[in-house]
């Protein structure tokens, strides 16, 4: 397994606050017919989205692999 899901969630998530960022200072208003804080959130909520699962599905093999090892030992 590599790491490119979680560095692509925290690409996503960097996306969502310099969207915020920019909506804060009044550079951009609206992303087509979508509001700037709905596109940042929807991104903000992918990229975490994709955080987490990365490393909960880790965790989890980290578990099962652990548990063979005392397996093993026994």
């Amino acid at each position: 397994m590599n790491r490119t899901p979680r560095l692509i969630g925290y690409a996503l998530m960097a996306t969502a606050a310099a969207l915020a960022l920019a909506l804060r200072r009044g550079a951009i208003d609206s992303i087509g017919p979508f509001p700037v804080a709905a596109a940042a959130l929807l991104v903000g909520m992918v990229g975490v989205m994709l955080v987490f699962t990365d490393l909960m599905v880790r965790g989890l093999y980290a578990q099962v692999d652990a548990a063979k090892r005392d397996e093993e030992d026994d």
